[in-house]
């Protein structure tokens, strides 16, 4: 089976994402793809060259880093599934919207012409305010699989949500199924 794997610009959750990026990557066929803030942008968490580096050694290939590198998945049908985690609350709106600017949202909306499952990994401050009308406009569509998700920090962050990552295996493995993994709330 050949997945995508689309990271986006959630740093302080890469630690949480690459043990299951690595995980998945021995078991399947596993294609990268990078935001342009994920390949871009240093942070506390790490710089651009050494996010790209880890991934490219995990996956035993270069990230998809472009428009122009993604816009085929769709018409080669080149992945069974697609993974977006972590999505932030930006690309979720993005992809509420049917807005294809980069690596990461173009990947979804060339794969989804075969209605093929994506499968989103939430992490957003913002999941319980401006982005709780992106996550439910993506529940009601079809081929859109959430990974059970919760809040993180409820005291400190009240509105910020992230999802369980040990939970995306489970997940794609009924989104192939065409199930939603229940529950989706943490």
């Amino acid at each position: 089976m050949t997945i995508g794997f689309a990271m986006c610009g959630s740093f302080c959750t890469y630690h949480e994402v690459f043990p299951i990026l690595t995980q998945l990557a021995a078991e399947h066929t596993v294609i990268p793809i990078m935001s342009n803030v994920s390949c871009s942008t240093d942070s506390r968490f790490g710089t651009s060259q050494e996010h790209i580096e880890k991934v490219s050694s995990i996956c035993g290939r270069p990230p998809l880093v472009t428009i122009g590198e993604v816009e085929p998945i769709g018409p080669k049908k080149s992945l069974d599934a697609l993974i977006v985690a972590p999505c932030t609350g930006n690309t979720l709106a993005k992809l509420a919207h049917s807005i294809a600017d980069g690596p990461v949202t173009m990947a979804v909306k060339s794969h989804l012409r075969n209605a093929r499952p994506v499968i989103v990994a939430v992490s957003t401050n913002d999941a319980l305010a401006g982005a709780a009308e992106n996550i439910g406009k993506l529940l009601a569509r079809k081929h859109y699989y959430f990974v059970p998700f919760g809040q993180d920090n409820p005291q400190g962050k009240p509105t910020s949500m992230v999802a369980d990552f040990a939970k995306i295996p489970p997940t794609l493995k009924e989104a192939l199924e065409g199930r939603q993994i229940q529950p989706i709330l943490l």
